[in-house]
């Protein structure tokens, strides 16, 4: 808990570094730019085949009906905005995620490397095309789980643990590995996500809860609508502030125990090499180190 504390707050005062600020907002300038356009092309057609295809059901125009009746129209005329927001926002976190493991991660992790680890050898134990690959599939393996959990979403304690439980395991898997990507071996990197999985999956669950922050600012009711393009924009400005304080607070926490993994190994290979200088040859005397052969080019 003290490790994972100590790397929390200096993941806080990281953020206030300037080279960060502008690697969370260099991701958003990108899928801004990405949900603008293609807002501007498919919002129109998309609301009214979200509004068509919610015409075809019987039940919900029952539905509809019966609250027109009553005295509550402007609900059908939201609800089909409100659905392609509810399942652009999603898309758009992957895509920001995406994009901080792909553009912000490794110059973050450079950043927390050459200011408090310094003397950490590089082993490169995976490729940019392996951090990319392993990204990928994790991502679409968390947008199936979310796909099959959908329905209990509508089960109000569900909504509160789900979605940032999902975030969160996605965030210990994709992060974890690229922290580790560039400074450990393949092995290192293995025996690290064995050995911590318990507190790289708290840090993964804490930024899943943080990321379900922004949407807060979907909470207007009808309002959204009228501020969607500003709210889609801050929103995805917070959650590529909140992922790069999560490659923060990983790499902080994932550097330190690399650093302890290779201080261990090292004190280990001493002790062993101490332990061999000080056991008794066959003779009973004391084991003595053998001089070497004169080298070839000597």
């Amino acid at each position: 808990m003290k490790d994972l504390l100590d790397a929390a707050w200096r993941a806080v005062a990281y953020c206030l570094h300037p080279r960060v600020i502008w690697l969370s907002m260099l991701p958003l300038l990108l899928a801004a730019g990405l949900t603008v356009g293609l807002g501007y092309f498919y919002w129109e057609g998309a609301v009214e085949g979200v509004r068509a295809t919610l015409e075809q059901w019987a039940l919900l125009g029952t539905v509809l009906d019966a609250l027109d009746s009553i005295g509550a129209p402007g609900l059908r005329v939201v609800l089909a905005p409100l659905i392609v927001v509810a399942l652009a926002v999603p898309v758009i976190v992957v895509v920001s995620l995406l994009l901080v493991a792909v553009l912000t991660t490794p110059s973050i992790v450079k950043l927390v490397a050459a200011r408090r680890f310094p003397g950490l050898e590089r082993r490169k134990g995976a490729s940019v095309w392996a951090s990319m690959l392993w990204s990928l599939g994790w991502t679409v393996l968390a947008l199936l789980a979310l796909l099959v959990t959908l329905p209990l979403w509508l089960i109000p304690p569900l909504v509160l643990v789900l979605p940032p439980l999902i975030w969160g395991w996605l965030a210990y898997r994709v992060i974890s590995f690229d922290v580790l990507a560039d400074h450990a071996s393949a092995a290192e990197r293995g025996q690290l996500l064995r050995e911590y999985r318990w507190p790289l999956l708290g840090i993964g669950i804490a930024s899943g809860y943080l990321s379900a922050a922004p949407s807060l600012l979907w909470a207007m009711g009808a309002a959204t609508l009228i501020f969607a393009p500003l709210l889609v924009v801050v929103s995805l400005w917070l959650y590529t502030l909140i992922f790069a304080f999560a490659v923060l607070w990983f790499a902080h926490y994932a550097l330190a125990a690399l650093a302890t993994l290779r201080r261990r190994a090292s004190a280990d290979a001493i002790a062993a090499v101490d332990a061999a200088a000080g056991q008794p040859d066959m003779e009973g005397g004391s084991h003595r180190p053998r001089a070497l052969p004169p080298s070839p080019t000597a």
